[in-house]
């Protein structure tokens, strides 16, 4: 596998049943390389025939977040294929083209029907500080007003006076009514079976810098009403309606611990108005957690409940895998499908009991599978792949578990080079997830099969303050950057040294980005046992990135257990405290527009080692933020993956 096939790779999401369970609607994503850019198009299933999926949408745009109309004649979708902006589409599934519902000027997203068919509720951007007669078009350069910290956003960039709000629209006149206003952003979730509410959510305390929590509500659309039905002790999300309209399932966590809280599953029973956590004899996180570098428009769709309004099944995070469980309203939880995978979309059928799931593996980067709920067995639906995969050799992941000097288990993986042979020696490089709150695990990660074809062994784990083993082992990193998190990283090396004679312990490679960017820059500064390092998107110095990055006051807070009044503290934690110790040969990676670790945290570091005469080199990617390795433009994610093997082969005799 090279780089460059990250151009011939396509990913599958968001499958959707149709209402009577016949058809499946899904997402296929791709990468054209001519516009340098991605396109996604709908694709159907016929549940009920053998055969390949049938393409819906074509040409160069974005089309994705496919929803059936109650009545399944209709899908409606969003798609960019109109002067580049989202706007709501409805499809008929008998064929014809696709209509156009909305055309506002600032787009719209999330499409979510009313029951009755006739209107379709959804997100839009609102500007309230737009000028008279002002168009977004206007090339004119105006200052930033800025009056709170929450300003600016790693995902959205510098914040200009918008604000999400729910609109609905009439399918046949496309007439648009907004539902809620003010100076709040709200997020959008479903429309209650009887068409009287819909479940939205929203943060609507006064001071939203000093707030961490996101509420649901009980939106009227006639009235425009809100009711809230959370206490204003947490964050909560991704609501579903049970089918009989008495139960509504949320997913969110009370912040006991922080961003390092568990997110656990909930139930609102609507007649006793009595919010319940149901997953808290589960010590895991409801959610999909699994750090990648390769699904496209990944979507988990919240709990889907059966239709007897009696239990539902929801995706969990555990030791290396995501989980398709299910639960009930008598408080029974099991394991629908438990595998060595990645669940990241699915959904259910639950008439027939069975689900379509998308998964990927180390060695499968994204299909969709149908599994037979009652039998446990799956069934492969899609191979969107094959052509790649049958002109290269793609390596396993071996698990492993070990134990860290203190005792604590450790999960780790281990990736054979491409090549393999017994007797031969071959370089390791070392790979760190970032978060810290992330897992890696049982998924296809296109960095780690590049290094791997290119001779290197790969060892990656879960250190502590990973997901997927509990809240004690997630929590408890906090406080402790460097610490025990450092040594569970150094164990595993030592581990996989000890178990395997094929590894060179005089050619060892680290890398990480992010959490995993900040963890190499301190193996550097506290080792000398790595023949070179690349670290990404990092953080270098707690100081300053508690003031320049978006998160940094409270992620600091959170994360560190420190403020500006204990800089000591702050420095103590910061790798730039440690630079005069680096011997290894640095590469920097870093964005131009990564406002979550901004570039000036990588500058600092290169500037620092320069100076002392260290070998260190940085590279800039122009207008890409912190997510450049997951969705950044395509040609830009090929030049990092070449220069991570680039620099490691420089200090090897791998080229």
């Amino acid at each position: 596998m090279s780089a460059e096939d990250l151009y011939e790779l396509n990913s599958v999401s968001d499958p959707r049943f149709s209402p009577d369970n016949n058809k499946c609607v899904f997402v296929q994503t791709g990468i054209n390389k001519e516009t340098d850019d991605y396109f996604s198009h709908l694709f159907i299933l016929d549940m009920e025939k053998e055969g390949e999926a049938i393409q819906l949408t074509y040409g160069k745009s974005k089309n994705h977040s496919p929803r059936w109309s109650l009545d399944g004649k209709s899908v409606a979708f969003v798609s960019n294929r109109e002067g580049g902006k989202n706007q709501i589409f409805v499809l008929s599934i008998n064929g014809g083209e696709a209509r156009q519902v909305t055309e506002l000027e600032n787009g719209a997203s999330n499409p979510v029907w009313s029951p009755d068919g006739k209107r379709i509720a959804f997100l839009s951007t609102v500007n309230n500080q737009k000028e008279p007669g002002e168009k977004e078009s206007d090339k004119k350069l105006l200052p930033l007003e800025v009056g709170k910290m929450k300003y600016k956003s790693d995902a959205s960039g510098f914040w200009k006076g918008t604000f999400h709000h729910v609109s609905v629209v009439d399918v046949v006149t496309g007439e648009v009514s907004q539902l809620t206003e003010g100076e709040n952003d709200f997020t959008l979730y479903s429309w209650s079976p009887d068409g009287k509410n819909i479940a939205v959510g929203a943060d609507l305390e006064t001071n939203k810098d000093q707030s961490f929590i996101h509420d649901i509500y009980l939106l009227d659309p006639e009235s425009k009403g809100l009711s809230k039905i959370t206490n204003g002790t947490g964050s909560f999300g991704n609501v579903t309606w049970s089918p009989d309209g008495k139960f509504l399932a949320a997913i969110g966590q009370d912040m006991k611990y922080y961003n390092a809280t568990l997110s656990r599953l909930w139930i609102y029973d609507l007649e006793a108005k009595k919010f319940t956590c149901f997953t808290e004899g589960l010590d895991l996180p409801v959610g999909d957690f699994m750090a990648g570098d390769f699904q496209q428009g990944a979507v988990l769709p919240g709990a889907q409940w059966t239709e007897d309004s009696s239990s539902f099944y929801f995706v969990g995070t555990d030791n290396g895998n995501t989980v398709l469980y299910y639960g009930n309203l008598d408080g029974e939880i099991y394991p629908a499908l438990l595998d060595q995978q990645h669940i990241f979309g699915f959904t259910l059928d639950s008439k027939n009991q069975r689900a379509v799931l998308a998964i990927s593996r180390p060695s499968k980067p994204s299909d969709l599978f149908l599994l037979n709920i009652t039998e446990g067995t799956t069934k492969q639906l899609t191979d969107v792949n094959k052509e790649i995969l049958s002109k290269v050799e793609l390596s396993e992941a071996k698990s492993f578990e070990f134990e860290a000097s203190d005792g604590w288990k450790v999960q780790g993986w281990l990736m054979l080079p491409i090549g393999y042979e017994e007797g031969k020696q071959y370089p390791m490089v070392l790979e760190i997830h970032g978060g810290p709150h992330a897992m890696y695990g049982n998924t296809y990660m296109h960095e780690f099969q590049l290094l791997a074809s290119k001779g290197y062994a790969v060892l990656f784990i879960n250190p502590r303050g990973s997901h997927g083993y509990g809240q004690k082992f997630v929590n408890a990193v906090r406080g402790d950057y460097g610490g025990k998190d450092y040594q569970d990283i150094m164990d595993a090396v030592d581990y996989v040294l000890d178990q395997h004679d094929f590894i060179d312990d005089q050619q060892l490679f680290v890398t990480g980005g992010s959490y995993g960017g900040f963890m190499t820059n301190w193996i550097v500064g506290h080792t000398n046992r790595f023949k070179a390092a690349v670290t990404q998107r990092s953080i270098s110095n707690w100081i300053s990135f508690y003031g320049v990055s978006d998160i940094g006051y409270y992620f600091t807070e959170w994360q560190i257990e420190s403020d500006l009044s204990d800089i000591e503290k702050l420095w103590k934690h910061s790798p730039l405290a440690y630079v005069k110790n680096v011997e290894t040969p640095l590469l920097i990676l870093h964005s131009e527009k990564d406002y979550r670790c901004p570039i000036e945290q990588g500058e600092q570091l290169f500037i620092a080692l320069k100076r002392l005469e260290k070998p260190a080199k940085m590279i800039r990617f122009p207008e890409e933020n912190h997510e450049l390795s997951r969705s950044g433009k395509p040609s830009l994610r090929i030049y990092r993956l070449n220069y991570i093997a680039d620099w490691f082969g420089e200090y090897t005799h791998i080229h």
